[in-house]
C-alpha cells in the first residue's frame, strides 16, 4: 500500500507539504502525492533510533540474521506492485528492475549469512599473564561494536539495490545499527513500499520500532537536518560529488563530527594496450559501447575514459565504436533533472576546443532520452581540461590518444581517484601492464583485466569504493560484506569480570563465535 506517509518507527505521519514523482519515460507527473518530512520528523526518528540502539546491537547473530532475512522475504512478498511502481518512477525496464530486486534480496541474505558467521566481530583475546616478568599483563578482550544510528540517502540510479533496503542499509543492520532512510524524491512510491516491508520485518521479529524510519522529501533542508541530528553517528550516501561534499562538510562541522561514507564521482579509465588493439580493435570498440550505453550510462562504474596509444589499432577501435554507437537507441534517463545535467555535460564537451566528437548515438525521440556521445583528445589537452576529466553521468566518454606508454602513464598519474580501472591486454602486453598496475592500484578500488567495469558483483571480496573523489573515504566499500566495517568500532575490555563482559568475549564463548586467542584461532589451540 502506498499512501505517501512519513514512517517513523511503527507510526505514520502526514504533513501538508506534498510532492509528486515524474514518469521520466513520458514526462508526466504521477498522481500519488507524498508528504515532505522536516526537521521535527528527523528529531523524532533520531530519538527513537537512539532508544533502540542498545537493544538492537545486543541481539544474537541468529536474531539479527533472521531479521535481515525477514526483510528480504517481505520485499519479495510485495510482488509485481514493486516492479510496476519502480518502472513508472524510474523509466527502467522490467527485466532490469527484476534483476535489481534479486540483487537486493541476495545481498540481504548474504549479510545475514555473514552475521551468523561472526568473523565481523573480530573477537580477539589476550589472556592475563600474572607471572610475566618484569610486569604482568592484564586480561585484554577486544570486539567490534555497532556505532549507533545511521542515516542512509537513497540513490537515484538504483531504486532498489542502493536505496531504502540497499547495500548501505543492509550493512548497517548487519552491524547492529538502526537506520533512518531519506528516500530519494525520484522514486518515493518505490521507497515507501520497501520501507513498509522493512517495518513489517521489524514488527514480525519483535524488535524495537526505532530500528527503522523512512523520511521522504525533496528539500536539502531535510538532508541537512538528518546529517546534523545529534543521534546520527554515520552517513551512507551515493550520488553527486557536490551532494556528497556538502554532506561531509555538514558532518565535519557538527559539535560531534561523524563519518560520511559517500560514493560520489568516477570516470573509470579503460586502458587498451597496443597488442590488444592490434588483435581485436573492432571487438573492443563495440564492447566498449555496450558497456558505455548500458542502462543509459547511468552506472557509477560507467567507462567514461579510454586511454590508448595512437595508431592504426586505435583508429579501428574508434571506427568500430562510432559504428556501434550509431545503432544505439537513446534510453530513458532516470529523471528530468539527470537528463538535463547529461545534456549540459555533453554540450560542455562539444564546446571544448580541445575535444572532437567522434561518435554519436541515434537522435533522441521522446522525453528524457540521452543520446550517446564519444569525444577524442590528446594527452596534453586532456590533462589541461577540467571539462574533459569530469564525470558526465550518462552515455558519454572521452578517448585520449597518447604518443606511447610513457605518455599514457602520465595521463593515468594525473587522474583523480576512481572506483575502477580496466586494462585490456594480450600476452605480449604483459610487460607494459606490469608498469601500469602499481600506478592504477593507488588510484582505484577495483582493477579489472580484459573486462568491463559495469556490473558489480555482490560478494565478500568486492570493493566498490576508491580514493577521493570516487568516495569520501577510500578505505571502505559500499558493496560486499566488508561494508559492515564502516558502521563498527573496536572496543577493548581490560580486566573486566567475566559476568559483565559482552557475550562474544566471555570465557565460555556462548555464541560459539570464531575467536583469536594470543593471536591464534581458538580452535587451533
Amino acid at each position: 500500500m502506498i499512501n505517501g506517509s512519513i514512517l517513523i518507527g511503527a507510526r505514520e505521519f502526514r504533513r501538508e507539504a506534498l510532492f509528486s514523482a515524474t514518469n521520466p519515460a513520458t514526462g508526466e507527473t504521477l498522481p500519488q502525492r507524498f508528504c515532505e518530512a522536516g526537521q521535527a520528523e528527523v528529531a523524532q526518528a533520531g530519538a527513537l533510533a537512539q532508544a533502540a540502539s542498545a537493544g538492537f546491537a545486543a541481539l544474537t547473530p541468529e536474531q539479527r540474521a533472521a531479521f535481515i532475512e525477514a526483510i528480504a522475504q517481505a520485499i519479495l512478498d510485495i510482488g509485481d506492485t514493486l516492479i510496476e511502481t519502480a518502472m513508472a518512477e524510474s523509466g527502467l525496464p522490467r527485466a532490469r528492475l527484476e534483476g535489481e530486486r534479486g540483487r537486493t534480496v541476495g545481498q540481504l541474505r548474504m549479510f545475514a549469512a555473514e552475521v551468523r558467521r561472526g568473523d565481523w566481530l573480530d573477537v580477539t583475546i589476550d589472556p592475563a599473564l600474572p607471572d610475566r616478568a618484569p610486569l604482568p599483563r592484564s586480561d585484554l578482550r577486544r570486539m567490534n561494536l555497532a556505532i549507533g544510528p545511521v542515516a542512509v540517502f537513497g540513490a537515484s540510479n538504483f531504486p532498489l539495490a542502493f536505496s531504502v533496503a540497499g547495500g548501505d542499509t543492509a550493512a548497517a543492520f548487519a552491524a547492529g545499527c538502526p537506520v533512518i532512510v531519506k528516500g530519494h524524491p525520484a522514486h518515493p512510491g518505490t521507497g515507501e513500499l520497501v520501507a513498509r516491508a522493512i517495518a513489517s520485518a521489524v514488527a514480525a521479529c519483535g524488535l524495537d520500532d526505532g530500528v527503522f524510519s523512512f523520511l521522504p522529501g525533496t528539500s536539502h533542508a531535510l538532508g541537512t537536518a538528518l546529517v546534523t541530528d545529534p543521534h546520527i553517528k554515520a552517513v551512507g550516501f551515493t550520488g553527486s560529488r557536490s551532494g556528497g561534499l556538502a554532506l561531509a562538510k555538514l558532518a565535519a562541522n557538527r559539535p560531534e563530527p561523524i563519518p560520511v561514507f559517500a560514493e560520489m564521482s568516477s570516470i573509470n579509465p579503460v586502458i587498451v594496450m597496443p597488442a590488444a588493439l592490434a588483435a581485436r580493435a573492432e571487438a573492443l570498440g563495440a564492447a566498449f559501447v555496450g558497456s558505455l550505453t548500458l542502462g543509459a550510462g547511468q552506472f557509477c562504474t560507467n567507462p567514461g575514459l579510454v586511454i590508448a596509444v595512437d595508431g592504426a589499432g586505435l583508429e579501428r577501435f574508434v571506427g568500430a565504436a562510432a559504428d556501434a554507437l550509431a545503432q544505439v537507441e537513446p534510453a530513458v534517463m532516470l529523471s528530468p533533472g539527470i537528463h538535463a545535467q547529461y545534456v549540459a555535460g555533453v554540450t560542455a564537451r562539444d564546446n571544448t576546443a580541445a575535444a572532437r566528437r567522434v561518435a554519436t548515438g541515434k537522435a533522441a525521440g521522446g522525453a528524457n532520452r540521452g543520446s550517446g556521445a564519444v569525444f577524442e583528445t590528446n594527452s596534453a589537452d586532456f590533462r589541461a581540461s577540467h571539462v574533459l576529466g569530469e564525470e558526465v553521468f550518462g552515455a558519454s566518454a572521452v578517448i585520449v590518444r597518447c604518443t606511447d606508454l610513457d605518455d599514457a602513464l602520465t595521463v593515468i598519474a594525473a587522474l583523480e581517484g576512481q572506483l575502477t580501472a580496466t586494462i585490456h591486454m594480450d600476452a605480449t602486453d604483459a610487460a607494459g601492464a606490469a608498469r601500469l598496475l602499481p600506478v592504477l592500484q593507488n588510484k582505484v578500488g577495483r582493477v579489472l583485466m580484459n573486462g568491463w567495469p559495469t556490473g558489480v558483483e555482490v560478494t565478500h571480496a568486492m570493493v566498490h569504493g576508491g580514493p577521493y573523489p570516487a568516495t569520501s573515504d577510500g578505505r571502505s566499500t559500499s558493496v560486499g560484506t566488508l561494508a559492515m566495517m564502516r558502521f563498527l568500532r573496536p572496543v577493548c575490555f581490560q580486566d573486566v569480570p567475566d559476568a559483565l563482559l559482552p557475550a562474544p568475549v566471555r570465557a565460555a564463548n556462548p555464541w560459539k563465535l570464531p575467536r583469536k586467542i594470543d593471536g591464534m584461532r581458538e580452535n587451533a589451540r
